[in-house]
């Protein structure tokens, strides 16, 4: 999914400088996949953040599940302009609560326009897109490579981020795990190429914001909250605009749908953003980061549970691979870090296993 613009899971902050190499701790969302920043000064919560690290995870790996349903209701365009309507109107509660105002200055509300499209409009819309085709658990997966292309990206485009022998060996080892997922050795049999595209596109969109971000709005003079709310707004805006040009009005209004979308607006888009910004200030962000190897087994145990949906087994020992590269990548000065990602990972695999067992749904064809 940094520390102050906030999609379904990224953000900059203005005190410190994000990694782009992951879903940023201090960022929104996802789905990034996906996606805050500190929160201001004020009372320390009284819920547990072990339980709040809970909900934002069940948030965040419910939001595919959410989009899927969402889209059998409504055009893609449209679930995710009422997913940002959703959203927006969280924040701007919260803002109304703790007075926050929105940013000033017009070279700030165009950074936090492109940050608006990179991070929400524009990946949002192709997840949405990509749920027509393929099932929600690979699309819950394929947002598990954002931390892959963000460590490409952050080697190109950030100067500070020096290749070193173990970031390469971990940047090599997430692209198989990609590889693993689309089942190269089978020469992509079976894979629905365009759904699949679009769901890598939309990972790949959420690094390349999250650099622009930290290039053009670290530092800014305004709060987190503020900032995540003009980039939302903002987004909002823009589905607004496209999404009349291409869809029409729904002759009916189907309730599950629409719940769907409500639910993925003012959970996954408004209320996880609150979420993590106490989270990053209790505990910090790389606990904040931890968050990244629970999402896809989250997506994926929802699909096949609820949905009914199947997994052949590349596809979740793939999304393990992928982020044992990130956190590889991520422990270079932390070897203990990169353990305990595997781990995770490991763990992830471990219980998805249980649950598609459990359902049978799970396909071990070659």
């Amino acid at each position: 999914m940094m520390s102050i613009i906030v999609t379904p899971m990224s953000s900059v902050t203005a005190t410190t400088t994000p990694d782009p190499t992951t879903p940023d701790p201090t960022a929104p969302d996802p789905m990034t996949p996906g996606q805050d920043g500190p929160v201001p000064n004020g009372t320390r919560p009284r819920l547990d953040w072990r339980l709040r690290f809970g909900a934002l995870s069940l948030i965040w790996g419910f939001s595919f599940l959410l989009i899927k349903v969402g889209t059998q209701g409504y055009a893609p365009f449209q679930v995710t302009l009422g997913r940002l309507v959703f959203g927006t109107a969280v924040l701007a509660v919260a803002m109304a609560v703790r007075r926050e105002r929105l940013p000033r200055g017009a070279r700030t509300w165009g950074h936090l326009a492109v940050a608006g499209f990179l991070l929400n409009a524009l990946p949002f819309s192709l997840f949405a897109f990509a749920e027509l085709t393929i099932p929600s658990t690979l699309a819950g997966i394929c947002n598990a490579t954002s931390p892959l292309w963000g460590m490409a990206l952050s080697l190109v485009a950030l100067s500070e981020d020096r290749p070193t022998r173990v970031r390469v060996a971990g940047l090599g080892l997430g692209f198989l795990g990609v590889l693993t997922v689309l089942g190269a050795w089978q020469g992509f049999q079976g894979l629905e190429a365009r759904g699949t595209a679009l769901a890598l596109l939309a990972s790949l969109s959420y690094p390349v914001g999250w650099i622009y971000v930290r290039r053009t709005l670290a530092g800014s003079s305004h709060s987190n909250l503020s900032l995540t709310g003009g980039q939302l707004l903002l987004a909002t805006l823009q589905l607004a605009v496209v999404t009349p040009l291409f869809t029409t009005l729904p002759t009916d209004f189907a309730v599950g749908p629409l719940l769907a979308v409500a639910a993925l607006g003012t959970l996954g888009t408004g209320l996880a953003v609150l979420i993590q910004y106490g989270l990053v200030a209790e505990v910090g962000p790389t606990t904040g980061q931890m968050v990244t190897y629970f999402i896809p087994v989250i997506a994926a145990a929802a699909g096949v549970v609820l949905l009914g949906e199947t997994l052949v087994w590349s596809t979740p020992v793939g999304a393990v691979i992928v982020l044992a590269g990130a956190a590889l990548w991520r422990g270079t000065t932390r070897r203990g870090r990169a353990l305990l990602g595997l781990g995770l990972g490991v763990a992830d695999l471990l219980v998805l296993m249980a649950f598609v067992q459990a359902d049978q749904t799970f396909s071990w064809s070659l």
